[in-house]
């Protein structure tokens, strides 16, 4: 990755290896991040319920990107399959749901049972790299999307299954603004906890198997180890925003967790910024908001030429390929290499330097 600089004000001393390793690089920074939680928590107070829908899909896809860059961006594995695990996760949670567990008990399970199923899978794929990867993730996508049509009791085979509305000792959560606050915690504490593993052992090893495998190796690391717990890391996170996805919408079937849905979520992890935490969230967002913005914009332009009208739909589908090809040639680092430009140009300004 480029340099980027990140000059902190004056005064600003790193004396020992916690402080230079810390979760936030300013006091700017910290409560930044502090103040974007807290006026989230009041967004149901004034949010319209189209903007509540729209910021809990955000969310959930967010976690569920974030669970594919710590996969591909931290530790340089490929994954086509991601889709699925995010499906088998909505399954998971609706099945443990049906068996009378709650709901929120429910979701972290069916999240560790969607570990479980990443790590098998990623025991094959462990010594594998590259295009070979790649075609092994994609088996592990057309094989969990046969198990979804043929495994009536667990997922209701061709009819799906019903997901139960999740609720807090008596207390409903079956609106969108309640929805909303339970898509919110689980926000925080996935992007805290891969924030925090970015900063412990194991995930330095993580960096150090996707810069530069063999000399990973030699200093110690256990491939094989690492490959498969990123695997499982990678699934648990696509488990969580799975669960979250099929009780908001009450209902999961199988025909939405197609090999589209796995290159939604690549191209979310590559707009937003491989390796980078806050990256998966931006590209959650960008994805999520592309094609409705161009949707806006060939419904002003069908006003003017008649015939765009009937392509609405393809250029929807067209804007998304088009921005993942776009960023790969002119941003490859994605969105949050030009944050961190912007934010560098605007601490140094006048200077260039």
């Amino acid at each position: 990755m480029a340099h980027v600089p990140n000059p902190r004000p004056a005064g600003d001393f790193r004396t020992s290896y916690a402080a230079d390793t810390s979760l936030f690089r300013t006091h700017l920074e910290s409560r930044l991040t502090l103040l974007l939680v807290l006026g989230a928590l009041t967004v149901p107070l004034w949010g319209s319920n189209y903007l509540l829908s729209q910021m809990i899909l955000i969310g959930i896809y967010g976690i569920a990107a974030l669970g594919l860059n710590v996969l591909t961006g931290m530790t340089g594995q490929i994954s086509l399959g991601h889709g699925a695990f995010f499906g088998f996760g909505a399954f998971a949670s609706a099945y443990f749901a049906s068996k009378g567990i709650p709901v929120l008990l429910a979701m972290p399970l069916a999240g560790l049972l969607t570990t479980a199923v990443g790590m098998i899978f990623g025991i094959p794929a462990a010594r594998l790299k590259g295009l070979y990867l790649a075609i092994a993730t994609l088996a592990s996508q057309f094989i969990l999307q046969d198990f979804f049509a043929r495994a009536a009791w667990f997922t209701g085979g061709p009819y799906g299954a019903l997901a139960e509305t999740a609720s807090l000792f008596g207390f409903m959560i079956n609106n969108d603004a309640r929805y909303f606050y339970l898509v919110l915690f689980w926000v925080v504490v996935s992007f805290l906890a891969v924030s925090n593993l970015t900063r412990t052992r194991d995930g330095r090893a993580l960096v150090a198997v996707r810069d530069h495998y063999l000399s990973a190796e030699m200093m110690g690391i256990n491939l094989t180890r690492y490959r498969i717990m990123s695997f499982g890391i990678s699934s648990f996170f696509a488990g969580i925003a799975g669960a979250l996805y099929g009780h908001y919408l009450g209902f999961v079937s199988g025909e939405g967790f197609t090999i589209l849905l796995s290159i939604e979520f690549l191209a979310m992890i590559i707009i937003g910024g491989l390796g980078s935490v806050a990256g998966s969230l931006l590209g959650a967002i960008f994805i999520l908001l592309l094609p409705q913005a161009m949707e806006v914009f060939a419904n002003g332009m069908a006003d003017v030429f008649p015939a765009i009208a009937q392509g609405t739909a393809y250029i929807k589908q067209m804007s998304v390929g088009a921005a993942i090809i776009l960023f790969l040639v002119l941003e490859p680092e994605g969105l949050i290499h030009r944050w961190r430009l912007m934010r560098a140009s605007w601490k140094l300004f006048p200077f260039s330097h």
